[in-house]
């Protein structure tokens, strides 16, 4: 990154672009013109930490890498020409100094979560322009496509299969068996797929590889197509990821320009080429034998297995279908050797996975680590701990299928088994950190929903029995549920997970099964207390003022309720009307905190509302249950 012209490197990504990074890249190019500097601004992918966007890090001879965050376009003006003219760096706006480790894999010294991460899926993710191919060759990049066209096809899958490495799109299946029985398999031609359907909520750890570093998921798949003997791959990804789709196409027409897919692959005499297909969005693609049908252009559905897709895939022909993380591990497995990368990780969980944190999190984003690195680690050493400096609750792995652990298991370490153990499941990678404001069964419910819409209707366990879980889940949230909602909710849960006839149905009652396995006390609080201890079930929480603390000549309350339920009495207090009030909580976000008069609380049954004289907590909450 040495050189006598600044460079300039904005992260746009998504992530980047939806808070201004464009804007920004914008500003500081009219910055450059202004002040007649030369100057190149290089637009990269997203570095990981995501809460920092619009991200920025400048090269400037004689001077360390410096990265700057939450830039707005008058930061850059101002960076602009205090640092590029008057070499002042501007260190409050800066997070830190970037660093390159050996094979240009980024590192800020400053930030903790760096020294916990292992970039292997990540490692040029925020680093290279996704749209030069120079910059990926220049780090390494097609060296192992190359030194693949000269190695027996047999001698790629037993690389691939001493290195330990496990599909990283969920399952967790053993990639190499799998890459063994594709090539065995009887059938012309065969199929490489790459699945970029990543519909789980909070995820996007396949967008962001996609984006950022196309080249290294392209070469993944031209090393299975050469060890495979396919000529042709698809790269499945969904259509709400236009810049993901933009990029890879982009990549993919620049790796033909170079000779590096198409005929003859680097005058090896090996055709290999992909194309792009945009799914339209359905959770189930996710699923292989939905994702083939649908490239197909039939209904996304799952099929009954066996036979299974490495010997009936798409087209009714051997495929192999990895996920986009999978692929990325390829390359360097082979560079570096198979023993290299079974070395990393745990006994039975080999590499590293990359987790997208989200949810109740300081610093959200995606880190790479190690399998067998602990919760504890990721949430607090990378994460940055809860927000608010409030206490964990849960943590919810592996999507809307995946199971809540309780903070009681925070050491637990990250590898597939161990997940399985509590409940849970590897997953594709998404962490949703819930901190103790967050109510377990309104959780449950709201993961529910999200997997009974996504269903294909194929499978009656999965279709009607999904919507029955999530009618009770209801009636338990609006205080009409009984003990015996709780008992249907365990019963019906484990036979869907038996009768469904793939993933989608199979993992959907999860969420459900661990709540009610780690926090029944607030289950039972909801049905037999009718009460909702975390103060979320509208139905179950009501907002009153207390009248000691009412300022008589304020009218914030009266005159943003939407429905007009609150009026004042005699004395000019203001006082709710619980039968017109919608629990909107409006009342509560404006009633100004040197008054703290608004109360959110919810009473066991039987009881009355506490007395407005209770002493109160900070910024106008009173929790009571």
């Amino acid at each position: 990154m040495a050189g006598g012209t600044p460079k300039i490197f904005i992260g746009c990504g998504t992530c980047g672009i939806s808070v201004g990074a464009l804007e920004v890249a914008e500003a500081f190019e009219n910055g450059l013109i202004k002040h007649h500097l030369q100057g190149e601004i290089i637009k990269v992918g997203c570095l990981g930490i995501c809460f920092a966007e619009p991200l920025v890090y400048i090269t400037k001879q004689g001077n360390p890498t410096i990265c700057y965050k939450n830039l707005k376009p008058e930061d850059a003006f101002r960076i602009v020409y205090n640092y590029l003219i008057e070499d002042d760096p501007c260190f409050d706006l800066a997070i830190g100094t970037l660093e390159m480790k050996e094979g240009g894999i980024p590192y800020i010294p400053e930030l903790e979560r760096f020294e916990k991460e292992e970039r292997i899926i990540l490692r040029y993710a925020g680093v290279i322009d996704p749209e030069e191919i120079r910059d990926y060759i220049a780090l390494g990049g097609y060296e192992a496509l190359d030194k693949a066209l000269t190695m027996l096809r047999e001698e790629i899958i037993k690389e691939v299969k001493i290195s330990g490495l496990r599909g990283l799109g969920g399952a967790g299946f053993p990639a190499g068996m799998k890459w063994e029985e594709c090539f065995k398999a009887e059938g012309h031609p065969k199929y490489i797929v790459c699945n970029g359907d990543e519909g789980d909520p909070g995820a996007f750890m396949d967008r962001v590889v996609l984006e950022s570093s196309p080249h290294q998921v392209i070469e993944g798949m031209a090393i299975a197509g050469y060890a495979l003997g396919a000529h042709q791959g698809y790269v499945y990804i969904r259509s709400q990821y236009p810049l993901a789709i933009e990029k890879v196409n982009h990549a993919l027409m620049l790796a033909r320009e170079h000779r590096l897919l198409g005929k003859d692959i680097l005058g090896k005499g090996f055709d290999f080429d992909i194309k792009v297909y945009p799914g339209a969005g359905a959770f189930v693609c996710g699923e292989s034998t939905a994702l083939m049908y649908s490239i197909e252009g039939r209904r996304p559905m799952p099929r009954v297995r066996p036979p299974h897709s490495v010997e009936k895939g798409l087209f009714r022909k051997p495929t192999l279908l990895n996920n986009v993380k999978t692929f990325s591990c390829i390359p360097p497995i082979l560079l570096k050797g198979s023993e290299w990368f079974s070395k990393i990780g745990t006994l039975h969980s080999k590499g590293t996975t990359v987790f997208a944190l989200a949810g109740k999190i300081r610093e959200s984003g995606l880190a790479e680590v190690r399998m067998g690195t602990t919760l504890k680690e990721v949430i607090y050493q990378i994460g940055g701990g809860i927000k608010e400096e409030k206490k964990m609750k849960a943590i919810q792995v592996g999507g809307p299928s995946g199971g809540c652990i309780p903070a009681q298991y925070i050491d637990t370490p990250v590898d597939f088994d161990s997940l399985k153990f509590l409940g849970s499941m590897m997953g594709s990678g998404g962490l949703i950190v819930m901190d103790e404001e967050t109510c377990m069964v309104d959780m449950a419910k709201y993961f529910l929903a999200f997997t009974q819409s996504e269903s294909c209707g194929k499978c009656t366990f999965c279709r009607i029995g999904t919507k029955h879980l999530l009618l009770l889940l209801e009636e338990i949230t609006k205080g009409e549920g009984t003990l015996d909602h709780l008992r249907l909710l365990k019963e019906l849960s484990e036979e869907i997970v038996e009768g469904s006839l793939c993933g989608l149905g199979q993992t959907a009652p999860n969420p459900i099964l661990t709540t009610l396995r780690y926090f029944e006390e607030e289950y039972v609080a909801h049905v037999v207390e009718k009460r909702c201890p975390a103060l979320v079930c509208r139905d179950l929480i009501s907002y009153l003022i207390v009248y000691d603390k009412c300022q008589r000549s304020c009218e914030h309350c009266v005159l943003k309720c939407p429905s007009e339920a609150i009026h004042p009495d005699e004395k000019n207090i203001k006082v709710i009307d619980q039968s017109k009030c919608v629990k909107c909580g409006i009342c509560l976000e404006v009633c100004p905190k040197e008054y703290r008069a608004v109360m959110k609380v919810s009473p066991k049954i039987g009881e009355t509302h506490p007395l407005p004289t209770l002493p109160l907590e900070g910024g106008g909450i009173t929790r009571s249950a």
